[in-house]
């Protein structure tokens, strides 16, 4: 029987990984320009490479503090996470140079890499018929801490910079202290297996897709998608403060608010549409709605029209659950566990390399005598790799029209 106490303790931990993200969000540009007293487009440069350096982290250390949690016990993994993600944000908040900022991310980033884990407890805790409802507790829990953390980050950040870390840090000191005393150990001894560096090579689900050659196009789809979708994440704080002069506050009310609109159409308009257009049109549409979306943010000029646009915007999230179930549909039973771990890792690389792309092309637009002033260029490229998945896609059923035709 799932313990009560333990599945607030997980929920309310991936709630604060995300919330911890989102918070830092707002303030980011702000404080690399203090410590850099330099310009938002310099200091966007540097944002790509912390935000490289937080995702790269996760990326590798996931599959390792996996394979801890399977030695030594998910408790002790998940608590010593905690803890260690607390002292960081205490880190962050009296950085006093950019390179203290670079530790305090890498830090970040390995103590962060506790997904696994936490959804490793979760299986534990709960039955097997009941595991599939609070999976789904895990991913809402994500998406309410993502709205949560830019609104915070962005009210607190007008008390400064520094404000939204010490706050992290506090949610993360306070949840480790709950699940001190409230999280037991969930992996008894006899089911431990010894740590396997071979076992926790993040590369290794990356290779997966060979055993997947009808997907190789989907799963093209699927990468272009994420690394086109990652600008918002990437770019959104240093666009807007450039573009409109917003303040620390819109900034966090902005992705708050496209965040929320973002959850309901994954959480429930998602439904409706499926039922109505199926899942190839559905992914079509999301495209459409990305593509025209990116397209006109890239050109706006006065910032309530990015408020106006976010309905559009947030049709887009139809897309990658549509691409999912596509690929879903198209393997058996027994290899859905494979084919969900390769989206991850592709997904994955994708928060990797996006920001570099998008922040460089901002600094190489935005900076102290540019050929061509435009702020908005990184989501012109976002833009045009949607225009590629929308071709493979199309390109992709055709070819099956051609095969199903020929037979």
């Amino acid at each position: 029987m799932t313990n009560r106490k333990s599945l607030i303790f997980i929920i309310a931990t991936v709630t604060i990984d995300a919330i911890g993200i989102g918070l830092i969000l707002p303030v980011l540009p702000e404080l690399i320009a203090m410590l850099l007293t330099e310009s938002i487009s310099a200091a966007a440069l540097w944002g790509g490479w912390l935000i490289f350096t937080y995702a790269l982290m996760q990326f590798i250390f996931g599959p390792v503090l996996g394979g801890l949690s399977d030695r030594f016990g998910r408790r002790p993994v998940l608590l010593a996470s905690l803890f260690v993600m607390g002292l960081d944000y205490l880190l962050m908040a009296v950085a006093g140079s950019i390179w203290l900022l670079f530790v305090a991310r890498t830090i970040s980033g390995i103590a962060g890499a506790t997904h696994a884990t936490a959804t490793a407890y979760l299986a534990d805790i709960t039955p097997p018929e009941k595991r599939a409802a609070n999976f789904g507790l895990v991913g809402a829990a994500f998406g309410i801490g993502f709205i949560v953390g830019p609104a915070i980050g962005g009210l607190l950040g007008t008390l400064g910079p520094q404000a939204p870390f010490l706050a992290a840090a506090l949610l993360a000191f306070a949840n480790a202290t709950f699940g001190w005393f409230v999280a037991p150990e969930t992996l008894a001894p006899e089911k431990r297996r010894a740590f396997d560096w071979r076992r926790a090579n993040p590369f290794g689900a990356l290779l997966r897709v060979r055993h997947f050659p009808v997907l190789a196009g989907l799963v093209l789809v699927f990468f272009l998608f994420n690394l086109a979708l990652f600008v918002y994440p990437a770019i959104w704080a240093y666009f807007t403060i450039e573009r409109f002069a917003w303040s620390t506050g819109m900034v966090g009310l902005s992705l708050a608010t496209y965040g929320l609109l973002a959850a309901f159409v994954q959480g429930f308009l998602i439904r409706i549409v499926l039922a109505k257009l199926g899942e190839r049109r559905t992914a079509i549409f999301g495209l459409v709605m990305e593509i025209v979306g990116l397209v006109i943010i890239a050109f706006v000029t006065n910032g309530i029209w990015i408020f106006i646009l976010m309905p559009i915007t947030a049709l887009g999230n139809l897309a990658g659950p549509a691409l999912q179930g596509m690929m879903s549909n198209r393997v058996g039973d027994d290899e859905q566990g494979e084919l969900q771990g390769l989206l991850a890792s592709v997904a994955s690389v994708g928060t990797i390399f996006s920001p570099l792309m998008m922040t460089g092309l901002f600094r190489i637009f935005t900076y102290e005598g540019a050929a061509y002033y435009m702020p908005g260029a990184p989501f012109l490229l976002a833009a045009f790799l949607t225009v590629i998945c929308l071709m493979v896609l199309t390109r992709i059923k055709r070819l099956t029209d051609i095969v199903t035709d020929s037979a």
